[in-house]
């Protein structure tokens, strides 16, 4: 079991952030959280991907660079274009909770949802 968690210990970093954000999500009721848990949740995801996709004395795939094992770029080129994304969303997200907060006055979920009741 040491063994396992010692060569195996970025993916179960990568595990705790996904959890650590999905908990974040899910049970926070303030806006502001919930996208900071979903930017923790990304993160672990990333993590993951990166991870999966490295091998260990591999070089990068280029013509005349040796002959020995190659890592695919493919994971590192998605996951740069997932943090582009990622950080797009975060700043569109915010600017959402920025006019909930000018329409409803307070950032958390509950008093969002009695506020529309009400109306």
């Amino acid at each position: 079991m040491i063994d396992l968690l010692a060569t195996h210990h970025v993916y179960l970093a990568a595990i705790l952030l996904v959890g650590i954000g999905l908990y974040v999500v899910v049970g926070s009721p303030n806006l502001v959280k919930k996208v900071i848990g979903m930017n923790v949740f990304q993160v672990g995801i990333f993590l993951f991907f990166v991870t999966s996709g490295y091998v260990d004395g591999a070089g990068p795939p280029v013509v005349g660079h040796g002959s020995g094992p190659l890592s695919s770029p493919l994971p590192h080129v998605l996951i740069l274009t997932a943090i582009v994304v990622g950080v797009s969303l975060t700043a569109v997200a915010l600017a959402l909770i920025v006019r909930i907060y000018d329409g409803y006055g307070s950032l958390d979920e509950d008093v969002i949802k009695e506020v529309r009741v009400n109306d």
